[in-house]
């Protein structure tokens, strides 16, 4: 057991299941890559995993505390950062992180010096008494990580840190993040980038409809990955029809109905060129998403 341990997770939305029996493992100081394509469940468990929705069954631990019976209690070791940021544009940055600092009950000197500290490391020094309205996309980022960890929080949760900012920014928050690690910092971080994940995480976790369909280190995910290719077919009516139709084309290949509109199809050999697949999704290495 690491630092989070959930164990058969769910999230039901009436009769929609959003997160559908998950569980895994995250080491002390270890970055854990959670990836899917949009809508897979990732910010429906990460909201679980930092208290903002109640499970609807499963258990959540986080560093030896019950997270879904003392959320307040769980949230006190965590550092946050959502995918839009919750700063204000009329506060400068650094009393952006004092303020965040003083809800957590730091001192004034105390926080006066984190503040400083982290804009110095976050490369924001310069910024620190410009209005946060004023900054770049990846400015604004920084400095929604850098309150995220004024507390020194033994696990950070990151939703998406570098979607919608330009490629430099990206690249100078995950130099940040390894940082982090090197700190001893924990990291959850959800992406749908894969390139993403394979330059910082230690291990990933692919989620689809709501379950982890694989996970494990880059090495184990890659190695498995050469030994199979597979397609993950969308379809507009009911997949059980035209999997019959598509094994008797493809008989070489192993054709499965795991959904009610879509088909998986899976080969050790690469898939034909003439098979009916179009668009490369974030997810792991060879899996694929078409229509018919």
């Amino acid at each position: 057991m690491g630092i989070v341990s959930v164990r058969n997770l769910r999230k039901v939305y009436g009769d929609f299941t959003a997160v559908d029996g998950i569980s895994f493992d995250i080491g002390q100081g270890e970055i854990f890559g959670f990836l899917g394509p949009n809508g897979a469940g990732k910010t429906t468990t990460i909201n679980m995993l930092i208290g903002l929705a109640r499970p609807t069954g499963g258990t959540i631990c986080i560093d030896g505390i019950d997270g879904t019976r003392d959320t307040k209690k769980a949230q006190s070791t965590m550092g946050i950062v959502a995918d839009e940021s919750n700063l204000y544009d009329e506060m400068d940055g650094f009393d952006n992180l004092c303020f965040c600092a003083s809800l957590y009950g730091m001192r004034k000197d105390e926080r006066e010096k984190r503040a400083h500290e982290l804009l110095e490391w976050f490369g924001l020094k310069g910024a620190g008494k410009r209005p946060f309205r004023a900054y770049s996309k990846g400015m604004r980022r920084k400095l929604t990580i850098a309150a995220g960890i004024i507390h020194h929080p033994k696990i950070l949760f990151l939703d998406e840190p570098t979607t919608g900012i330009d490629v430099e920014s990206a690249r100078q928050i995950r130099s940040l993040i390894l940082d982090l690690k090197r700190r001893g910092t924990t990291v959850f971080l959800t992406t749908h980038y894969i390139e993403e994940a394979q330059r910082i995480c230690d291990r990933i976790a692919f989620i689809v409809n709501g379950r982890i369909v694989k996970s494990g280190t880059l090495e184990e995910l890659m190695e498995n990955a050469g030994h199979e290719h597979i397609i993950r077919l969308t379809l507009s009516d009911s997949a059980n029809g035209v999997t019959t139709d598509l094994q008797h084309r493809f008989p070489t290949l192993h054709i499965e109905a795991k959904e009610e509109n879509a088909c998986f199809i899976s080969s050790p050999e690469k898939i034909p060129a003439g098979f009916p697949a179009a668009r490369f999704i974030s997810s792991p290495p060879h899996i694929w998403s078409g229509h018919a």
